[in-house]
């Protein structure tokens, strides 16, 4: 098992120093369901985030878990609960990427939220619900560029077929079906919402797989500078 808490920390120091910020703050985020709560757990190697029963959302207020002193992760309750829920939510979310801080002597006002992940879950039979979260949430709120999108659940992104239980990994169909699956999101988030996403990274958080790739695909799209929250 990787710590992640001292994992590429050089990697992070050296980026964080250019930006001149600490820390790294990353908001995640997708619809109910997808595993924001058991990601943040796989990271950490233990239960910090609340994981909901079924498809029963858990995740209710905006919670933050710093992996070290140098990074920390923003749980954010998932769209898809119905109407009036779901506005509530996004304006918890968009809340959250106002949230700002002043620095001294220039008082210049910065973002809190350096960069965003979104998760979507392995069947994604429905995005129209990711696609709203994209549209009307994320993509109007932060920089382009700082959108990371993921796919979870691995595992079940064939039913449950072609996943090697013995060893925790996908066979080489499933794993074929992933590599098609990912180019297919991307595509389909940039004819859906405009955004010209890198390809997604496919992970199983309930298994620990390809955990560290998602780690890796944060890391190494950090963001260069501080987030300016006056931005086209």
């Amino acid at each position: 098992m990787i710590d992640f808490s001292s994992y590429r920390t050089n990697d992070i120091e050296n980026n964080l120093s250019k930006m001149n910020i600490r820390p790294l703050d990353v908001m995640v985020t997708g619809v109910t369901g997808a595993g924001k709560s058991t990601t943040l757990n796989a990271f950490f190697q233990k239960n910090v985030a609340k994981v909901g029963d079924g498809v029963d959302p858990e995740t209710m207020e905006l919670d933050s878990y710093s992996l070290n002193d140098a990074f920390r992760l923003w749980d954010t309750p998932g769209l898809g609960d119905g109407i009036a829920k779901d506005q509530v939510h996004k304006k918890k979310l968009v809340d959250l990427l106002y949230k700002v801080y002043v620095t001294n002597p220039d008082q210049q006002r910065y973002g809190w939220i350096d960069m965003v992940l979104v998760i979507i879950e392995g069947g994604n039979r429905d995005m129209g619900t990711t696609y709203t979260l994209l549209n009307e949430v994320i993509v109007p709120n932060i920089q382009r560029d700082r959108i990371l999108v993921a796919i979870n659940q691995a595992d079940f992104a064939m039913k449950g077929y072609h996943w090697n239980h013995s060893f925790n990994a996908p066979d080489a169909e499933l794993y074929a079906f992933l590599e098609n699956q990912a180019l297919s999101i991307q595509r389909r988030v940039r004819e859906a919402t405009g955004v010209n996403i890198l390809k997604p990274v496919y992970y199983s958080a309930q298994y620990s797989w390809n955990i560290d790739k998602l780690f890796d695909f944060i890391i190494d799209n950090m963001p260069t500078c501080r987030r300016s929250l006056f931005f086209k």
